[in-house]
Order: structure tokens, then C-alpha cells, then sequence
């Protein structure tokens, strides 16, 4: 009876250890087998690989599958890389209204990306504009630096031919040079009147009437 009684005991000590070393297992399968809710989860699981290959699968598979991540307030956040902007989504990934609204936001996103670019293109085609002109001036103002300055012509006097003109008279009192022709002029006059008073005849007078 002792025996049989030893027996048992052993057989349920045996029985609990083995129980409490299988209770942690099937717990342990247990969490492996709970599919992760949100990116956060499924990466601390990836933590968990037992090499670095299977980590860094692990982690491509989480963010494939999840494209929120956490917020410290509560609900989740996407980034949509595409409009380097962040929106606010309820769960771990946008919902098809969400993702709606997203894509409407990157459609706008994508019109002011087109103005602006054809802003920018437009103000550069003005400041290529304006060199061009300002290059233009600048060799116009350069050709002209370069052309020759005219000379003036300075006029070249024409000497005129001198014409004689007629001795005048000498002034009544003017000092007369002797052998000059205005000193022997008026002489030679004065013979040439004596002369023709002698070689003219005198009129004679008509008879005087009788009263």
C-alpha cells in the first residue's frame, strides 16, 4: 500500500511539473499565432526573428500590410510621401473615404505643382529676356564706343583776287611825298586846264541891243 501510494504521488508530481512547463509553451504559441492589429505591434513581433534577414523581411511585410502608424494622443496617422503632408486616419489604414480625400488632396496637390512650375518658367523666360536686352544695349554701346570720332573740317580761306583800286585824291593838307603821283597830280591838272584855255577859242559876245 506504501508502494502503490509512493507510486501515485510521484506520478502526479511528475504529472504537475509537466504542466507547468507546458502551460508557458502553449501561451507562448498562442501570442504567435494572434495576427498583429497595427504596424507598431507587427514590428515589435519582427523584433523577435532570430536572424537579421528574417528581422528585416519581417519589417517589409509590416509595412506593407500597415500604413498608419500610432499617434501619442490616440488614432493613427498617414504619410503620404507623394505630398510630403501627414493625414489624420481612424485605424491602422485609410478607410476608402480616407483614402478618397487623399487622393483628392494630392489631385490639387499636383495643379499648384503645374502653376507653379509654369510661374517659375514664365518669370525665368522674363529674366532670360531681360539679359538678352541688357546684353544687346551693352554691344550697341560698345560698337559705338568703337567707331571713329568725325573730324571737323576746319574751312580753307579762298584768296580772293585783289582788285586796284583808283589813288583818291590827296586830302587838302595832307603832307605830300615829292615824286609821288598823288603829290604831282593836281600840278599836271592845272597845266592841263592852262593848256586847253589857250587852244580853245574864246566865244565872243553878241552885240548888245539898241534901246
Amino acid at each position: 500500500m506504501l508502494y502503490v501510494f509512493a507510486s501515485r504521488r510521484a506520478a502526479l508530481v511528475v504529472a504537475a511539473a509537466g504542466f507547468f512547463l507546458l502551460t508557458p509553451l502553449h501561451a507562448h504559441a498562442q501570442w504567435w499565432k494572434r495576427a498583429p492589429v497595427d504596424f507598431e505591434e507587427c514590428a515589435d513581433a519582427a523584433e523577435k526573428a532570430a536572424n537579421k534577414t528574417e528581422k528585416t523581411a519581417a519589417l517589409a511585410g509590416c509595412n506593407a500590410k500597415f500604413a498608419g502608424r500610432r499617434k501619442a494622443g490616440g488614432g493613427y496617422s498617414y504619410y503620404d510621401f507623394l505630398q510630403d503632408r501627414t493625414f489624420d486616419i481612424a485605424g491602422p489604414n485609410p478607410t476608402p473615404e480616407e483614402q478618397k480625400k487623399i487622393d483628392e488632396s494630392y489631385t490639387a496637390y499636383l495643379a499648384n505643382q503645374r502653376r507653379s512650375n509654369e510661374a517659375a518658367q514664365a518669370a525665368a523666360r522674363e529674366q532670360q529676356e531681360q539679359q538678352a536686352q541688357k546684353l544687346q544695349q551693352v554691344a550697341l554701346r560698345t560698337e559705338v564706343e568703337r567707331l571713329p570720332v568725325p573730324v571737323a573740317r576746319v574751312p580753307v580761306p579762298v584768296e580772293r583776287p585783289k582788285v586796284q583800286q583808283a589813288a583818291s585824291p590827296r586830302p587838302k593838307g595832307a603832307p605830300c611825298t615829292k615824286g609821288s603821283f598823288s603829290c604831282e597830280w593836281p600840278r599836271l591838272s592845272e597845266s592841263l586846264n592852262d593848256l586847253k584855255k589857250l587852244f580853245s577859242p574864246t566865244p565872243s559876245k553878241p552885240p548888245a541891243k539898241k534901246g
